[in-house]
């Protein structure tokens, strides 16, 4: 049976003993009927891990000794840091799990003049927090040991404008570089936007290229957003990453 891996939300080193958050103790304690004397991975975003075990268990609870840790470095050397145009009902939440998945840094959702989804304040803040957890869930299914930012919503042309060193590449289907013609890749990495299932229009490409954006072409077919920011991500990875 495979240890299960659970993501704290402090630093561990140092700790032999603690117990863990609320929403771990009801996944090991509710979902998993973990029970004590049970091991766990315990990570806390530090790329190092933790073997636990058990101590005691109640509905509510969960305590574990930490038995012994070690570093374990699976972060991609490419940094993407993925500005993600919101998209409707349940594609946002697979597009950051997948791309959690696949390596990304850090995500920013965003607004654009096409963005088909409205929020209010509270429900924005609500998203934000459900997206981070999707994020942690994501890093305890596939082995990351750093669990990306899921940053507050922006617009788009101030996350456009925000200084940065990273390359900074726009998907367009007329665009004359493919991702694999790039230059090389600066070692702040790529800043990656995907816009919303409406496109971008024409004035927000304008404003792209003002702040240094380049088009990039992905393929002859136009794609769905949430399989264009996947699609991008690994084609960046195969490239200049560590896929493939």
């Amino acid at each position: 049976m495979r240890v299960p891996r659970i993501y704290h939300p402090t630093l561990l080193q140092g700790v032999q003993h603690c117990e863990l958050s609320e929403d771990a103790a009801n996944h090991v304690g509710r979902v998993l009927r973990m029970q004590a004397g049970d091991k766990l991975v315990l990570f806390d975003g530090s790329n190092h891990v933790y073997d636990a075990q058990i101590t005691q268990t109640s509905k509510k609870h969960v305590e574990v000794d930490i038995l012994q840790h070690k570093l374990e470095d699976r972060e991609s050397p490419l940094k993407i840091h993925l500005g993600q145009v919101i998209s409707r009902g349940e594609r946002m939440e697979f597009t950051i799990q997948k791309s959690v998945e696949l390596g990304v840094h850090v995500i920013t959702p965003l607004w654009s003049e096409r963005c088909g989804v409205k929020l209010d304040t509270e429900r924005l803040e609500k998203k934000i927090q459900q997206w981070q957890k999707i994020a942690i869930a994501a890093c305890e299914q596939c082995g990351r040991n750093v669990v990306p930012e899921i940053r507050p919503m922006m617009k788009l042309q101030d996350w456009c404008a925000e200084k940065d060193e990273a390359l900074k590449l726009n998907l367009h289907p007329r665009a004359q570089y493919s991702i694999r013609t790039l230059p090389d890749i600066p070692s702040a990495g790529v800043r990656l936007l995907i816009g919303s299932e409406g496109g971008l229009s024409a004035q927000e490409i304008a404003q792209t290229e003002q702040q240094g954006f380049i088009d990039v072409l992905l393929g002859k077919r136009v794609l769905r957003t949430e399989t264009a920011s996947l699609a991008a991500i690994t084609a960046l990875q195969i490239c200049f990453g560590d896929l493939g």
